[in-house]
């Protein structure tokens, strides 16, 4: 397995100073527990740090995957894909309505199995999220072998507690888990939402293509945190979980998108395989400590 030195960073947000540190693995596979993240994190973890997890080795750990090559696409998907994600939101409505760059040339790009995902959209969650354009209902492309994707874990909040409690049977100290996804939280107004199906409960979910509408009229507040082992404030709920994604994107290991997936592993995206994964570190959590 390779390994990366990464320093711990100093962020700065709305005046506090905080300290992340990566917590490393290799590959959890599909149905292998997810104690390893624990494991690799008592000998650093401290009394109220928090232990932000990303929800993607949650749900592969649970055996949340779905093969899409199973799916046989319809009108109603070669629809969605083709016509209105590569053509009107790749052409006409992403650059109009400011979405990023990246994410419009991967629209363009498309390829024909994107209707098999598109399909699988529609018969998990319904059109009100396959509208979407991207990144439809939590359900990732990356960190999967080859035609894999995986859906959102089951039951983060349950999963939090339970890391929550293996802690402090373990090291005696109590330590905020939380469960993130980088798919964004909005604020519009006073309400805050999220396009996703799950979340915390003081924000609105399950909104689909409408929030994420919504969402191009409000702010974005950062990655939608989906269970926490001890509730907090959720406005500093949000900062814990922005500050931790910030680190993963600057760690120079994040597998956001499948693309990312298929430069850093240098395959064809449906040749990549669960020991191709595990060649590589992965940071599943990071903890952030306030200074």
């Amino acid at each position: 397995m390779k390994s990366y030195k990464l320093e711990n960073k100093i962020l700065k947000d709305a005046n506090n100073d905080y300290i992340v540190i990566p917590v490393y693995t290799g590959y959890i596979k599909p149905g292998e527990p997810y104690n390893i993240i624990i494991k690799n994190s008592l000998d650093i973890l401290e009394e109220d740090d928090f232990l932000v997890v990303s929800e993607t080795p949650l749900a592969i750990s649970q055996g949340r995957i779905v093969d899409e090559s199973r799916f046989k696409p319809s009108i109603s998907s070669f629809f969605l894909a083709e016509i209105w994600s590569k053509y009107l939101w790749g052409y006409l409505l992403g650059p109009l309505m400011g979405m990023k760059k990246r994410t419009i040339l991967n629209l363009r790009r498309l390829p024909f199995d994107a209707r098999k995902h598109k399909k699988l959209i529609l018969d998990y969650y319904g059109w009100k999220h396959a509208l979407k354009p991207a990144s439809e209902a939590g359900v990732d492309l990356s960190n999967a072998p080859g035609t894999y994707v995986s859906l959102l874990p089951e039951d983060p909040q349950e999963i939090s507690e339970d890391m929550g409690r293996k802690i402090v049977e373990k090291i005696g100290k109590k330590v905020i888990v939380m469960v993130i996804d980088t798919d964004a939280t909005y604020k519009l107004g006073k309400i805050k939402f999220t396009s996703l199906p799950i979340s915390l409960p003081e924000i609105r979910n399950n909104m689909g293509f409408f929030g994420y509408l919504m969402g191009r009229l409000g702010s974005i507040l950062g990655p939608t945190p989906l269970g926490i082992s001890h509730p907090q404030n959720i406005d500093k709920t949000l900062q814990i979980a922005r500050i931790a994604d910030q680190y993963q994107r600057k760690s120079g290991n994040s597998m956001e998108t499948v693309y990312d997936m298929q430069k850093m592993l240098s395959g064809d995206i449906k040749s990549i395989t669960v020991e191709m994964l595990d060649s590589i570190i992965h940071i599943p959590a990071v903890i952030v400590r306030k200074v």
